[in-house]
């Protein structure tokens, strides 16, 4: 029997969070009192398949954890999800990826990744994903596993194919040349592009349209402003909805999903950006980096509190 065709394949790492509350984030030197601590599971490429999975899309992903206990924990955590886990591999003798995360009282973080048997995945790993791959809608990776995965995952997808450049480094021409829309925050886009995001939007048009670098779209997200989105001809501002913030750690990794997820239903850049950014408001509520991630409801909630158009509404829960 043929696979069922994915919405969404995620290319990219899993890990457990380990988080600690404190009221302000130690300086170099110091030591401070955590107020809380808890585990997560976590990961870029995780996270980015939970929120598109929440959102009502059929989802797999193409990773690898260790040979450890958290492990089991973290297939538990993602089959809890609905998340097609037949190409989540397991490293042997090699532990399962960790992120050590501080979150201060103003829900700022400060994150230190442990790649573990993320930095093990390879283009044979996603080579032997075949179908998985290459037939999906949308594939997204990020760069918390090695280039050549990457790499990989977008020679294969014949879909739209996503790259979120993070842990912010330069990139290659093999692989820009294949992206089709590159998310990147203000510091992934000067890693990127070698410039500082330029403050003035026109500026950044005109950047933008000059790069022959960069042959794909663009969006690029600026916090609680937003996010601008380049199509290859004209630069749009999406806005995001003011909200009260608890954890700003998943806020990035909700938005890609929830850009995946729209664009795997075909809605235009634009519109898919500004679900995106409505779904990244949601999910900054709650501690952690996918708990606040939002069902479709809430997000359709948070547009129509802003008085801005839907678009198609997705099916699903």
């Amino acid at each position: 029997m043929e696979p069922e065709r994915m919405d969404v394949t995620v290319v990219g790492s899993v890990n457990i969070d380990l988080v600690a509350s404190v009221d302000e984030l130690p300086r170099p030197g110091e030591t401070v009192s955590a107020t809380g601590y808890a585990e997560f599971l976590g990961g870029k490429g995780s996270n980015q398949a939970i929120a598109a999975a929440r959102l009502g899309r059929r989802v797999a992903f193409v990773g690898l954890t260790g040979d450890d206990p958290d492990a089991a924990e973290v297939r538990a955590a993602m089959r809890g999800e609905g998340i097609d886990l037949r190409h989540l591999g397991a490293q042997p003798q090699t532990p399962t990826g960790r992120a050590m995360v501080q979150v201060d009282s103003a829900a700022e973080n400060s994150i230190v990744v442990v790649a573990g048997a993320n930095g093990c995945l390879s283009a044979r790993h996603v080579e032997a994903a075949g179908p998985t791959v290459a037939e999906a809608a949308v594939v997204v990776a990020q760069l918390e596993v090695p280039l050549d995965a990457v790499l990989a995952a977008a020679r294969a997808a014949r879909g739209s194919f996503v790259l979120n450049p993070a842990p912010a480094q330069a990139l290659p021409a093999e692989i820009l040349d294949l992206v089709d829309v590159l998310v990147v925050n203000e510091i992934e886009y000067e890693a990127v592009t070698g410039r500082p995001l330029p403050p003035d939007p026109a500026t950044l048009a005109a950047e933008l349209a000059a790069d022959t670098a960069i042959s794909g779209s663009v969006v690029v997200t600026v916090g609680e402003r937003g996010a601008f989105v380049w199509d290859g001809a004209e630069l749009s501002h999406v806005t995001a909805p003011r909200v009260a913030v608890v954890d700003t750690t998943g806020a990035g990794d909700t938005f890609i999903g929830a850009l995946a997820d729209a664009l795997s239903r075909g809605e235009d850049l634009v519109a898919s950006a500004r679900w995106a950014a409505h779904a990244g408001a949601v999910s900054v509520g709650s501690l952690g980096a996918t708990t606040g991630m939002p069902r479709p409801e809430a997000v359709r909630a948070s547009l129509a509190r802003a008085a801005e158009p839907l678009g198609s509404p997705p099916p699903g829960p």
